[in-house]
């Protein structure tokens, strides 16, 4: 595994700069998001990549499937409007070469990111996993025809409601099982899935079916914006070296993606910022075992 430069970890680069500054840096590979893409166009970022040598360890994100579980013809025309984005994610995510297009499938129908509740939405949540089980029935063919592989991601339970109605890595993985592995996958990231219990049952379980490995920390306390409570790795609560093993025992060979969200961060010098993540990644993330001594 080798370390990915996932570019909202220094979001004030534009995706030139990203480029640039892990050709510098020395990394292989960086996490693409689809906003700093439209930014700088698709043929050119397809072209800037290719030219600095680097892979595109995934291009974030598809998915907000769920809005479709609205009654009526609201329902329906979200959830054809949010197939034909999730379309064009794919679209992408082949132009660019990206290892997986990350699914953050969305919360519950109606409900908006970081948003007070509104009138009108649905407290169904076994019916919004059932439209994201409904929406990956058409797009993983789709993603499949086209090279590209879709990559649930289960979010942390406190973004349910808004962001992802899957909290655990078994939850995802059961949506992804009746698929062939080259179409769908899912995500480890360790922000989300470091509490489960189960955890390491549910990667051996996934095997080759992980598509992406993102690594940052748990903050402790979180900030009143808990969408910002990522921070460097060893800078929170999380052991990562034994989830990096039974991540890479269970036959994942690609790149380690790290992304935070964290004002800090993204307000620190961005080469700075790279140059903390390999230092942290070497010394906190694959540090290896303690030797086994007898005492």
């Amino acid at each position: 595994m080798s370390l990915s430069l996932n570019q909202w970890t220094t979001r004030r680069w534009s995706l030139p700069e990203a480029v640039d500054g892990c050709a510098r840096h020395g990394l292989e590979a960086v996490g693409l998001w689809r906003e700093k893409v439209a930014e700088t166009g698709l043929a050119r970022s397809a072209k800037l990549v290719r030219e600095a040598g680097l892979r595109v360890s995934s291009l974030c994100r598809g998915g907000f499937l769920t809005a479709g579980g609205l009654p009526g013809e609201e329902g329906r025309r979200a959830f054809a409007e949010a197939l034909e984005d999730n379309r064009r994610a794919v679209d992408e995510a082949a132009e660019l070469g990206a290892a997986c297009l990350v699914m953050v499938v969305g919360g519950l129908p109606g409900v908006r990111p970081g948003e007070p509740l509104p009138a009108g939405f649905s407290r169904d949540v076994a019916g919004a996993r059932e439209r994201v089980a409904e929406a990956l029935a058409s797009l993983a063919p789709y993603a499949g025809e086209r090279g590209v592989k879709l990559a649930l991601e289960p979010l942390h339970p406190v973004y349910c409601p808004d962001r992802a109605v899957l909290s655990t890595l078994g939850q995802a993985l059961d949506l992804a099982l009746p698929y062939p592995e080259e179409q769908v996958g899912v995500v480890v990231d360790t922000f989300h899935v470091w509490w489960d219990p189960a955890l390491h049952e549910q990667i051996a379980r996934a095997g080759r079916r992980i598509a992406s490995y993102q690594v940052c920390d748990y903050l402790h306390p979180l900030p009143a914006d808990v969408l910002l409570g990522r921070g460097m790795m060893g800078d929170g609560v999380i052991d990562f070296p034994p989830i990096t093993r039974a991540v890479a025992a269970a036959g994942y060979a690609g790149d380690v993606e790290v992304e935070i969200f964290n004002a800090d961060v993204w307000a620190a010098d961005p080469d700075e910022v790279v140059a903390t993540m390999k230092e942290r990644y070497a010394g906190v993330v694959t540090v290896p075992a303690a030797p086994f001594t007898v005492t």
